[in-house]
């Protein structure tokens, strides 16, 4: 019985381990895909035009904001980024679910979007302030100044965790995987993800008649 595909929203503060459990959820399902963003600025060596992003120009990007083919968009350091709706739509249509890795404000948009009865959200939780903080610096990425802009702007991101369909708290990665995982399952038998339950109800219902 085919199923409709997933828009599935991680959100997190950084450093609380949603790239990480993006990677885990992706190697225990390898079929789901990551959401090609669009973007107006120029390639980077190495990017590829459809496999790292969609590059469009900025009146592009505005006719495809302003006709509804853009599910979120946002406009970051004199550039705009967003995800096209149609190969979404396409690939929810196959059965296939898409991963988004973006902000509280790109969820709202998605949530609030033509698609946006098929999404399940998550939000990611660090156990505490603290360990936050810990996982940031123990990265050994970012300086100093980097990390406190980090911090300040975790506690945004953490303030919206009420708008999510599933709160997760990461204080143990094994774990948390895990629930992931479980939630994916559960949603995916969602009724609205089951487009063939009507006619199999149909189907019932004609061979209960013929036994009258």
């Amino acid at each position: 019985m085919q199923r409709r595909g997933l828009l599935i929203i991680l959100s997190s503060p950084s450093g609380a381990g949603k790239s990480t459990l993006t990677r885990r959820l992706r190697d225990w399902d390898p079929s789901i895909q990551f959401s090609v963003s669009a973007t107006t600025r120029d390639p980077r060596p190495g990017e590829e035009d459809g496999k790292d992003y969609r590059f469009l120009t900025q009146d592009q990007f505005r006719r495809d904001v302003a006709e509804g083919e853009m599910l979120e968009h946002a406009h970051v350091f004199g550039n705009f980024y967003g995800s096209p709706k149609g190969p979404v739509q396409a690939a929810i249509d196959r059965g296939e679910d898409v991963l988004f890795d973006i902000d509280w404000q790109g969820a709202q948009q998605i949530v609030n979007s033509a698609l946006g009865a098929h999404t399940l959200s998550v939000f990611i939780l660090p156990p505490s302030i603290t360990e936050l903080h810990r996982r940031l610096v123990s990265r050994g990425q970012d300086s100093d100044e980097v990390i406190a802009k980090r911090m300040q702007k975790s506690w945004d991101e953490i303030s919206h965790w009420g708008s999510y369909d599933h709160v997760l708290i990461n204080d143990n990665l094994d774990d948390t995987a895990t629930d992931l995982q479980k939630i994916v399952e559960a949603t995916r038998l969602r009724r609205l993800q089951q487009p063939a339950l009507l006619e199999h109800v149909r189907k019932l219902q004609t061979e209960f008649e013929e036994l009258k």
